[in-house]
């Protein structure tokens, strides 16, 4: 009898809270977004735009000398702006509409059927849009390092607007929007290809393109406020834990373990990178463990959802070795002005990670791979080719288009800046203001 009437208070009580449970559990049980899923990824969308804004602002802004810290901070900026209308009016659509194995279709044109019910996977589409977008915000933002400090402001703007529509929105589609590389099962989670080797090649075109600064390389350009670089660094590593884990599209373990493997290689990179500069300069600089830690992480990225801590670990050490024995390369041997060291560190970084997702991700590799989530890749030999025709797919792609941009819009507005207007700086000269009124 007791245990009847135990029974009964407990329904009633049960029956109490239900009624005072938000509406939308119990939409979510009946088929609507994932609530945890959606709160992460809405989250993580935070956290890569912060990467941008402010992060690689004043990562770029203190590298650069002072007479050019605003033009930076001001290319960043209006990147942001301008590449957003362009994703809400047809940028979204080319990556991610239906379309062919080559290019997204027009169906997505200013966002149409994207509406507040509309899911991808378990979570809104809007949230999926907003997510992908800062990814398009930051690659062309990463190319700014390769011609900062000598392009014409309406160029950079004109650059930005076709180069995104020609290369990125292409090769999104291609790795993540149901394009042929992607139906080939390449392995790329969070951005190798897409935007770490896009934005490599094509800051290393454009410094080609261009030139060398002024005085490069016989005059010292050293960075003007490393405080402001070790800032936006700091801002960087944590915003990419939304960039790696957040390409889960999900609040699970794929996550978790993206997140501690983003950690453990920017962390090995950074190590790395200033062992290598205290063997050949005698000592570690500020500037080394910041590069060699942004080094890591880019070469994490692409491998970051399938691979487990000790593969992650390894990453990072190559990857800070590599890197900056590339940057010595670029600079001092072939003495190509990439200004911020775009390509040695983001272009060589994201081939190289890309290349090791398709050996780490595979089964034969026991610890190294992260177990329980991401593909079982059984044959190493045969995912590294899937892995190395991504890389010179895009790798060719994106020299070939970002060279005929560059040359296009040099036709109609010019690339740089006058020589006088390069040694006056391009805050006075593009903006008519001072960073700092000394």
């Amino acid at each position: 009898m007791a245990s009847s009437i135990n029974k009964r208070i407990f329904y009633l009580i049960f029956g109490a809270l239900g009624l005072l449970m938000p509406a939308a559990v119990w939409a979510q049980a009946g088929g609507g977004p994932n609530l945890g899923n959606t709160a992460w990824i809405l989250t993580s969308t935070a956290l890569v735009l912060f990467m941008t804004l402010p992060g690689l602002s004043l990562f770029y802004g203190g590298l650069v000398r002072t007479r050019n810290v605003l033009s930076v901070l001001m290319q960043c900026f209006a990147i942001t702006c301008l590449v957003s209308l362009i994703w809400l009016i047809y940028g979204y659509s080319l990556a991610f509409g239906t379309g062919n194995r080559w290019i997204g279709g027009l169906d997505k044109l200013l966002m149409a059927g994207v509406e507040e019910d509309s899911l991808v996977g378990d979570i809104p589409e809007t949230v999926f849009a907003m997510f992908q977008l800062t990814f398009a915000i930051i690659t062309p933002a990463l190319v700014v390092g390769g011609f900062a400090e000598r392009m014409k402001f309406s160029a950079m703007l004109l650059f930005t607007g076709l180069w995104l529509t020609l290369v990125y929105a292409p090769v999104a589609h291609w790795v993540w929007g149901g394009g042929w590389l992607g139906q080939m099962s390449l392995l790329d989670f969070a951005g190798g290809t897409v935007v770490h080797i896009t934005a490599g090649v094509a800051a290393l075109v454009a410094a080609l393109v261009m030139g060398k600064r002024q005085g490069f390389p016989e005059t010292a350009m050293l960075p003007h406020n490393m405080t402001m670089v070790v800032t936006g660094a700091g801002m960087l590593w944590v915003g990419w834990y939304g960039f790696n884990a957040g390409s889960a599209l999900a609040a699970n373990g794929n996550a978790g373990m993206a997140l501690l493997a983003t950690h453990m290689s920017a962390a090995a990179g950074a190590m790395a990178w200033i062992t290598a500069e205290w063997i050949k300069f005698g000592k570690p600089s500020v500037l080394g463990v910041v590069t060699g830690m942004v080094a890591g992480l880019g070469t994490i990225t692409p491998a970051s959802g399938y691979v487990g801590p000790a593969g992650a670990l390894i990453i990072g050490i190559v990857a800070g070795f590599t890197c900056f024995f590339a940057t010595q390369f670029v600079k001092r041997v072939l003495k190509i002005d990439d200004s911020l060291d775009v390509f040695p560190v983001h272009g060589v970084g994201g081939v190289l990670g890309t290349l090791a997702a398709g050996v780490f991700a595979s089964t034969e590799l026991g610890v190294l791979k992260g177990q329980g989530f991401g593909p079982d890749i059984t044959s190493m030999g045969q995912q590294l080719g899937v892995q190395l025709v991504g890389v010179f797919a895009v790798l060719t792609y994106t020299a070939v288009i970002t060279f005929l941009v560059l040359k296009l819009v040099d036709g109609v507005v010019g690339l740089r800046v006058s020589r006088e207007d390069e040694i006056s700086g391009l805050d006075i000269a593009l903006h008519d203001e001072r960073g700092y009124d000394l």
